[in-house]
């Protein structure tokens, strides 16, 4: 990486096994949903010209959707690899940025270095914050039972108070391996849980998040993102991960290139397999990802 976007350590590969998820959680995201903490660090870039700082490092667009927009993408080096993934939600004059905790000293490190302290400020609030993600086939109803404002739409993110808790509730793309996701003071977790359990949800531990992002095909830093992945590996055309229409931000000469003259040598492919124990259910399937050349049609 160049001086801009140094070298961190490598994040630990983060690996599901057979057992990390029990299977009534399992069926609960088929027929229910699931409320469980993202294991992700939170920053929050704040001050006039957050936005416009953001904008110029994130592969997709913040300013086009207007204020409440939360957006998928990722901060990429000058020559188009991924430093670091996550989910941009912009409230007025702040942007909060929420990563896998494997990419957070990353995205520190770039924000510090890109965005000059007179246009807007980092706060690291993954100590003090905790992220609950909710996924599942009727996690809308739940999380309408359970008493919480839903944003009006995919795509959008909220402040509003629950009691006298203040809260950030997003609403994912229709593609997300989550529905909702609820920021708060790290203090409140459990009252809000066991709301959310009353209106219907399972608790779940972070590796039911993780079976979810697999079946839902969703690339991870540590998992299919490396230091060498360009977007277009892994599918960001698709889960709506890069703009091809909003202004310059770093790395965009190699995506746009890319996406305009060329095509991705390698992509992301969901591999299902059929457990052939003779101990196991007949019908059980797994599930994983892998980065594989494209298949000639």
């Amino acid at each position: 990486m160049s001086e801009t976007f140094p070298t961190a350590p490598a994040p630990v590969v983060t690996r599901l096994n057979p057992g990390d998820v029990p299977a009534e959680v399992a069926d609960r995201l088929r027929t229910g949903a699931i409320v469980a903490p993202a294991d992700v660090g939170v920053l929050d870039l704040s001050g006039s010209g957050a936005v416009a700082s953001f904008q110029g490092l994130l592969t997709s667009d913040l300013e086009q959707p207007g204020d409440g927009a939360f957006v998928f993408g990722a901060l990429l080096t000058p020559k188009g690899m991924i430093v670091v993934d996550g989910w941009a939600a912009r409230i007025g004059a702040r942007v909060r940025f929420t990563m896998p905790t494997e990419g957070r000293e990353r995205a520190v490190a770039i924000l510090q270095r890109s965005v000059p302290p007179r246009l807007a400020h980092t706060v690291d609030r993954s100590v003090d914050s905790i992220v609950l993600r909710v996924a599942g086939a009727h996690a809308v109803a739940i999380l309408s039972a359970s008493g919480f404002t839903a944003p009006p739409h995919a795509g959008h993110a909220v402040e509003t108070t629950l009691g006298d808790v203040p809260l950030e509730i997003a609403r994912a793309s229709e593609r997300a391996p989550f529905t909702f996701q609820i920021t708060a003071a790290a203090e409140h977790q459990s009252a809000l849980v066991a709301r959310l359990v009353r209106g219907g949800a399972t608790i779940a531990e972070p590796p039911a998040l993780e079976l979810a992002r697999i079946l839902a095909g969703w690339p991870r830093l540590a998992s299919e993102v490396d230091e060498k992945t360009i977007p277009q590996e892994i599918g960001y055309d698709e889960i709506g991960g890069i703009s091809y229409t909003k202004g310059c931000y770093t790395g965009q000469e190699t995506v746009s290139r890319l996406h305009f003259r060329g095509h991705a040598n390698r992509n992301l492919r969901g591999l299902l397999f059929e457990l052939d124990s003779p101990s196991s259910d007949p019908n059980t399937t797994s599930s994983t990802l892998a980065i594989s050349p494209p298949i000639s049609t």
